[in-house]
């Protein structure tokens, strides 16, 4: 599928505003594109509990898990479930809160300077098509609208964070990516 990127915003995504995101630094704009994984509870699929929690709705009564985390202000730009439904969260132009202390090429607070991708699963749970289908048009998108991102420009959350994160984790193929961004996203 083809994305359009308008003012930071993909005309395709289902629009989904989260309160957690701010402006960026002064001068700041998208420089890379971090992948993340979640589930809500973990290891579960399905039921809007990723979007309750980025937009402070999460219920801490729904599940004992859910106390742990309902309190948190956390968002991303997109989320991708499982069936490919693209959400999206927070405009590219704004910085997001997804990346938490990160490190890149030297530069801390990664979110100052990316964009946040989370994928609907786990570290160990294959990811499915359908998600790598939207990734394949999403980057190229994205690395269109903004000349500062690039296939070199991406990375996951374990990579900015080691130690402290661990996502997408071994079950993400990145040999995969790479084929689907092939002379698509320089």
């Amino acid at each position: 599928m083809a994305y359009t990127v308008t003012r930071g915003r993909v005309a395709e995504a289902v629009w989904c505003p989260s309160p957690n995101c701010n402006e960026r630094p002064a001068g700041a704009s998208p420089e890379l594109i971090v992948l993340h994984n979640i589930s809500l509870p973990p290891g579960e699929f399905g039921g809007g509990h990723v979007q309750a929690l980025f937009c402070n709705r999460l219920d801490p009564a729904v599940h004992p898990f859910f106390e742990e985390v309902a309190g948190l202000c956390v968002s991303a730009h997109f989320l991708v479930d499982r069936r490919g439904r693209l959400t999206q969260f927070v405009s590219c132009d704004r910085r997001a809160w997804h990346a938490g202390i990160s490190t890149w090429c030297g530069r801390d607070n990664c979110n100052d300077f990316s964009i946040g991708i989370e994928l609907e699963g786990t570290d160990h749970t294959p990811y499915s098509d359908a998600q790598y289908a939207v990734l394949g048009g999403l980057v190229p998108a994205l690395c269109s609208a903004y000349a500062t991102l690039g296939a070199a420009r991406i990375t996951g959350h374990s990579d900015i964070a080691p130690g402290r994160k661990t996502d997408p984790g071994p079950a993400f193929d990145w040999e995969r990516l790479s084929a689907l961004l092939a002379g698509a996203c320089a």
